[in-house]
């Protein structure tokens, strides 16, 4: 009997380790996500900044001259 109690003891011990170090492993991975959804804005932000100063509307497009 004590021997199967020390062994669901260190199980549960390891799955405590293990659950810790998951957890630290999906907060690390959270700042990552965030930090990407940060820099993805900011690129959207900039490529929706430069589409709009570079490219000409259809009204002002002037048709190729073979039209």
């Amino acid at each position: 009997m004590n021997q199967q109690l020390e062994l669901l003891e260190t199980k549960v011990a390891f799955q405590e380790v293990t659950i810790e170090e998951l957890n630290q492993m999906v907060a690390h991975l959270q700042e990552d996500i965030s930090k990407l959804k940060e820099q993805l804005t900011l690129l959207s932000q900039k490529l929706q900044a430069t589409q709009s100063s570079n490219i000409a509307s259809l009204s002002e497009e002037i048709p190729p001259p073979h039209y």
